[in-house]
């Protein structure tokens, strides 16, 4: 009997991945951007065929993924090497050359809308108005464009539009906890969300007619449910909400007169279809933990992109009674028994409230006894039962990872969410510490022996635990982390700045507060080994972050290494990039490891 040696760990990291995916209106071809040749590009299928073929080689991720209604064309958005400035092509159904639609030097672009017969597009953009942005409509026969929505106040987003293209939606979004949608007929402005003084959200919206919107909003609620707005009587009414879980995605079958409703509650998502004729509601079960994207076709077939902490990212058809897998991305060479799935738990925090977390745990055959704590990014995210191909590897060399839903992250209340707003460096930070006692009083780990990595704003509370409680590590990783909230605020996108003073603080009214919550406030105290990760091309936690810290560290003669991808943004895009990050992290905590005796 031929015997085979374990998978090499770098299979993990050979695992592809899908960044969005569209169907045709006639359901005869499907494509998707994959990173299948290393890199991201547009990969297309002949259904009912499911062998892909590539439609571009581009090797940049796309932002934004359409089919004329036809199903004679794409429009794609696609960005540089990460630096988020998507400009928009169109590509031919068969390959071949992509064409310029929307391609403005140093402008954000987004949304692309086809209107119903094709000809024109609809996009939002922060050509001429950066902090507020504009939406025009582009006649793709004449080339002349023309503005139909001007941002003011916040930045305005164009979201969709009736069946008759009269009526407009768009939303506002002051904050991440703070957004308004708005139906624009004519000159009147219509706010579908009763007035009120207190500060709430609307996750989506769809026309179901000339004159019905629903709506997922959580006004005057904790949790997002579905609410409708009827334009001629000017109604706005609650639909459907379920305890404790947000709605999170709308879409509507208008053959059928079905909507279906991605919600998340903790952790998982689940799916639901509400029939518009009898009212009847019921729930379908997915073959995913996480809902990426939901498609449904005019003939009512759904497809749905999606994953789970041991299924990487796929694409699925429900055939009625039955979903089948279109792509079938594993991790390659790897059994998945091979994979970890994680364990829910909730610990108590400083002030008594229960944060929940995942606790990934290496399998005794791998374990090393090291943990890797890992605070999300975001801040108003979540970590959540999602692939993550670095996880499984840190998994498969011994590493178990502990991931808590501290205040701030989504999936627990629009409350919960708020309260990581102007307080960064404080609850969250908490609750981190608190996660890392309940990690020591269970004996999982000795304080002064755990392992800290976070990316983001994960990377912020890396740097920023590293200052104020170095004595619970050995090492630090922080992957392209804010070390300084001053230069932090200054240097986002423009469209950002304005929602900084309620999401992170303004730099002379919180002053002293952004002075205690700044990483770069504690190098004196940030002693233990440390690895930096940045993108020289990121646009939300710029270089100079990255560099201000590293550099001052050096000046101290501390131990510091630093890792600068050249041709990344916010992000890894490209796989030898991933793969090298990942193997590098895995050498730099390899110092720190310590030989677990075998029993």
């Amino acid at each position: 009997m031929i015997t085979f040696p374990k998978p090499d760990v770098e299979q993990f990291l050979r695992t592809f991945s899908i960044a969005d995916f569209a169907v045709s209106p006639d359901e005869k071809h499907l494509v998707f951007s994959t990173n299948l040749s290393g890199k991201y590009n547009l990969w297309g299928m002949d259904l009912p065929n499911s062998f892909p073929y590539p439609l571009t080689s581009i090797d940049q991720s796309c932002q934004g993924l359409i089919y004329d209604k036809k199903s004679r064309f794409i429009i794609a958005g696609f960005d540089q090497d990460g630096n988020e400035n998507t400009q928009f092509y169109g590509v031919p159904l068969n390959g071949g050359t992509m064409k310029e639609i929307v391609n403005h030097e140093n402008t954000r672009n987004f949304m692309p809308k086809l209107s119903n017969d094709s000809k024109k597009l609809y996009y939002t953009t922060s050509r001429g108005n950066p902090s507020f942005l504009n939406s025009y409509c582009l006649d793709l026969e004449s080339g002349q464009e023309r503005l139909v929505l001007e941002g003011k106040d916040a930045a305005t987003y164009l979201f969709g539009f009736s069946p008759d293209e009269e009526t407009l939606l768009y939303y506002k979004h002051f904050a991440n906890t703070y957004t308004l949608l708005y139906a624009k007929k004519g000159n009147e402005d219509i706010l579908l969300t009763p007035p009120t003084e207190k500060q709430h959200t609307v996750n989506d919206g769809v026309f179901v007619s000339d004159s019905m919107i629903y709506l997922l909003t959580d006004y005057d609620s904790d949790f997002t449910y579905l609410a409708s707005y009827n334009l001629e009587t000017n109604k706005f009414c609650k639909v459907k909400e379920l305890e404790n879980e947000s709605f999170t995605a709308i879409t509507y079958s208008k053959e059928n007169q079905l909507l279906y409703i991605t919600s998340q509650k903790g952790v998982e998502d689940q799916l639901y279809e509400i029939n518009l004729q009898n009212e009847n509601w019921r729930n379908i079960p997915v073959p995913c933990s996480v809902i990426n994207k939901l498609e449904v076709a005019a003939s009512g077939t759904l497809y749905l992109f999606g994953m789970s902490a041991t299924k990487p990212h796929n694409i699925y058809k429900n055939t009625g009674d039955e979903w089948v897998s279109l792509t079938k991305y594993t991790v390659p060479g790897v059994d998945s028994n091979e994979l970890v799935e994680p364990d829910i738990i909730t610990y108590p925090s400083f002030d008594g409230r229960e944060i929940e977390s995942l606790f990934f745990r290496a399998k005794n055959e791998n374990d090393n006894g090291e943990v890797i704590f890992w605070p999300h990014g975001g801040p108003q995210a979540a970590e959540r039962k999602f692939f993550r191909a670095s996880f499984q590897f840190f998994l498969n060399n011994g590493y178990s990872i502990f991931a808590p839903n501290f205040r701030g992250s989504t999936g627990y209340g629009l409350e919960f969410m708020k309260m990581v707003e102007g307080d960064w460096g404080n609850g969250p930070r908490l609750d981190n510490v608190a996660g890392l006692d309940w990690l020591i009083d269970q004996g999982h780990v000795q304080k002064g022996n755990i392992l800290l990595m976070g990316g983001s704003f994960g990377g912020y509370m890396a740097l920023l635990l590293h200052g104020r409680h170095a004595d619970y590590f050995k090492a630090v990783v922080d992957i392209f982390g804010p070390s300084n909230l001053f230069s932090f605020i200054n240097s986002v996108p423009e469209d950002w700045k304005p929602v900084m003073d309620q999401w992170v603080g303004n730099p002379e009214k919180d002053k002293e507060k952004l002075i205690e919550f700044s990483p770069i406030t504690y190098l004196e105290s940030m002693i233990k080994p440390m690895l930096v990760i940045q993108g020289a091309n990121d646009p939300r936690v710029v270089k100079e972050e990255s560099d201000q810290i590293v550099q001052a560290l050096k000046d101290k003669g501390r131990d510091v290494d630093y890792m600068l991808l050249e041709n990344e943004g916010h992000g890894f895009s490209k796989k030898e990039n991933e793969i090298a990050v990942y193997q590098k992290i895995l050498s730099f905590l390899k110092r720190f490891t310590a030989v677990k005796e075998k029993v």
